[in-house]
């Protein structure tokens, strides 16, 4: 099959566009070629001639000899706007944007069908990783049970840092900070929202579910103090930002983010620095392993140089389990055993909201609780949004939800 032409119109000239310029000029058999590259600031020097920029958007959207749109923004609503005008436009679209996909994913998906142009996004998951290739080709049917993994390089870096060199929170993030992998102001990494988005993604190519990101719950890692931190290091645990998603014999979806302790014969403890790793479990296959860089310039710039190559080939996603009437678990059935720490000087008695209590304790100022909890008492519990309150998950408690 011989490869179609690709003309693109890039927008955004940040670390992934740059690789993603110098990657396509050394892949020549690709037979792609960025014809006009939009950017906002006008000043700001760029390695490559000012020729090949505009501060249009409609010099890119209106010429009608660029097929493929690539964008590689970071305001979501802009590249909403984008988007779906270059689909409505019928031209073909890579993005990297979760927030923007996870956010409109329905009326991203009427789009495509409607206009008959493909809208590819591997790099927005996992960066390196071609996991929604794999949810999308591999298992394209319903044996997928359940799909767990570490898809935040940045909240990754700076736990790895904690574990490793025994560094305070603070210190790993200002690293991060230094080193580009997180931003001045880090809370969507941090806070497990870049992770939500993403598991948002995934859920819809696993098992055919499209939700609104607000309907997965998500606690991040900023607010990680001492205790549990001791407590990981005591039992041998290393902790990481994990998203979950599970299928129910009764065929609904249990989802969430959070922080989990993780034990060394689970394959995401030795997932380090800027790396992610995802693991997805079948009743045929068991358990199989991805393991990449999910963070930086060129692990971005190749998931979005292989979508398109893919597009070369007038590859799209055909979203086969979209039919599916899967919904997401009740969140009252869902029971998690937790690790709950919090100060002393914060007076509410969160006893109460817990189905069972293994173990508790205190110091002159810090407290924590480990027992068995509902999300939804859970989600009460984080509704206080008191920097002084923790959790890390152990696993969850009602096994018999699951397959």
């Amino acid at each position: 099959m011989n490869r179609k032409e690709i003309n693109i119109g890039l927008f955004g000239f940040g670390c992934v566009g740059n690789g993603l310029h110098k990657a396509i000029q050394s892949t020549p058999g690709l037979n792609a070629s960025i014809k006009r590259i939009c950017v906002k600031d006008k000043s700001k020097k760029r390695q490559i001639s000012a020729s090949h920029f505009t501060y249009r958007k409609n010099d890119i959207l209106e010429d009608e000899s660029i097929n493929t749109v690539v964008e590689l923004i970071d305001d979501a609503d802009a590249a909403f706007d984008i988007v779906k005008t270059a689909l409505q436009k019928g031209k073909a679209v890579v993005t990297a944007n979760k927030k923007m996909i996870a956010e409109h994913f329905d009326e991203l998906i009427h789009l495509q069908r409607q206009n008959n142009v493909p809208l590819l996004y591997e790099a927005a998951c996992s960066a390196s990783i071609p996991i929604i290739r794999n949810l999308e080709e591999y298992y394209d049917n319903d044996l997928l049970e359940s799909v767990e993994g570490i898809v935040n390089g940045s909240t990754n870096y700076i736990l790895s840092k904690i574990a490793n060199e025994e560094i305070s929170y603070e210190k790993a993030l200002h690293e991060a900070q230094q080193n580009g992998y997180a931003e001045s102001n880090p809370i969507m990494d941090t806070g497990g929202f870049d992770a939500k988005f993403k598991l948002t993604i995934l859920i819809a190519h696993a098992f055919g579910l499209v939700v609104d990101p607000s309907e997965i719950f998500n606690i991040g890692i900023d607010k990680l103090g001492e205790l549990e931190l001791n407590y990981a290091k005591e039992k041998g645990y290393k902790i990481k930002l994990v998203a979950f998603a599970e299928k129910t014999i009764e065929g609904k979806i249990i989802a969430f983010v959070l922080p989990k302790f993780v034990k060394n014969n689970d394959n995401l403890y030795g997932v380090e620095d800027v790396f992610n790793g995802i693991k997805t479990k079948s009743s045929l296959n068991e358990m199989q392993f991805f393991l990449g860089k999910g963070a930086g310039a060129f692990p971005t710039a190749s998931a979005v140089l292989s979508d398109i190559s893919a597009l070369s080939y007038d590859y799209r996603y055909e979203y086969k389990k979209l039919n599916n009437t899967d919904v997401l678990e009740n969140e009252s059935d869902i029971l998690l055993k937790i690790f709950l720490r919090h100060e002393l000087s914060f007076s509410t008695d969160f006893k109460k909201y817990f189905n069972e209590i293994n173990e508790s304790y205190q110091n002159h100022s810090n407290a924590y609780i480990i027992g068995v909890i509902s999300l939804k008492n859970l989600k009460v519990i984080e509704m206080f949004k008191n920097t002084l309150i923790s959790v890390v998950l152990f696993n969850i408690s009602n096994t018999n939800l699951l397959k």
